[in-house]
């Protein structure tokens, strides 16, 4: 097994001897640095950093007083996290089921630092496939009278099930202010297309008129303005003029499945700050 290691993501205004005083305080305790890297921001002025080291002592102990040192000494904003940490993860769904089998897949094989505890679905398609994978499934029907009703039940079993993440694999529901404000943990969602571009419904077919030479997937933080969350990540694939609608659903299938496994896997290690709707990714 891999020695436990303590994780920080710490942002907050530039100043001078921040990686010192940080190092400092680690290298003092008799802890050992793996990993560190930053990144500053000049015209906004602002510092972001994530560093993971070994503790000397009681891991929860050094991890509680690192958040304080930096958050009353250094002035930052700090997350502290333990590399044995395995946050409880509920995935939504709805009939698309590529990105629901590989993120289950992903899960069941140990890829991914965390625990996927529930499936909630408006459909009741992947039920039996659910069932199979010995998981919760919760159909909750959502409609436009039904909607408030619906997501307080979501909230409900989401809560039930602990869980501190929500991973959307193509569920094609808008989900509410309120449920987003409400729900008091991250939501990590898959687009596919390339925002900002073709956002909305059938991105493949606006892809498709627009003749366009590539097409994307991204993963982004679900918040209350739709596909207008903080981008996590992103990728494209090239096409030509012979490929026909169904070949780009196809290509960007395969796209949504990998960017969706990769931003689940960077909000799991520790490796994403988000800022004024934008992310500091470090990978």
């Amino acid at each position: 097994m891999k020695t436990p290691t303590i994780i920080a993501l710490l942002h907050g205004p530039d100043q001078p001897g921040l990686v010192s005083r940080v190092s400092s305080w680690i290298f003092l305790r008799g802890s050992n640095i793996v990993h560190a890297d930053q990144h500053e921001d000049p015209e906004a002025g602002i510092f972001f950093q994530r560093v993971e080291w070994i503790p000397s002592g009681q891991i929860d102990e050094e991890a509680s007083n690192f958040e304080k040192f930096a958050s009353e000494e250094l002035g930052m904003k700090a997350k502290v996290a333990q590399s044995t940490d395995r946050p409880k993860v509920a995935l939504f769904v709805s009939k698309t089921d590529h990105c629901f089998h590989d993120t289950i897949l992903r899960f069941r094989s140990g890829e991914m630092a965390g625990e996927l505890t529930c499936i909630v679905s408006n459909h009741d398609a992947l039920a039996e496939d659910a069932k199979r994978y010995g998981l919760p499934f919760h159909h909750i029907p959502v409609s436009k009278d039904t909607k408030a009703e619906a997501e307080a039940a979501q909230l409900k079993i989401v809560r039930e099930h602990g869980a501190e993440l929500i991973v959307m694999a193509r569920y094609m529901q808008v989900l509410s202010d309120d449920l987003v404000n409400k729900v008091g943990c991250p939501v990590i969602n898959i687009h596919h297309s390339f925002l900002p571009a073709f956002a909305g419904g059938k991105p493949y077919h606006q892809a498709h008129l627009r003749g366009v030479k590539i097409i994307g997937a991204t993963a982004h933080y679900a918040t209350a303005d739709l596909d207008e969350g903080p981008i996590i990540h992103q990728d494209v694939t090239r096409i030509n003029h012979r490929n026909a609608i169904p070949d780009l659903i196809r290509k960007g299938r395969d796209l949504e499945k990998s960017v969706f496994a990769q931003a689940i896997r960077l909000h799991l290690d520790n490796r994403i700050l988000v800022y004024n709707n934008r992310t500091v990714v470090f990978d």
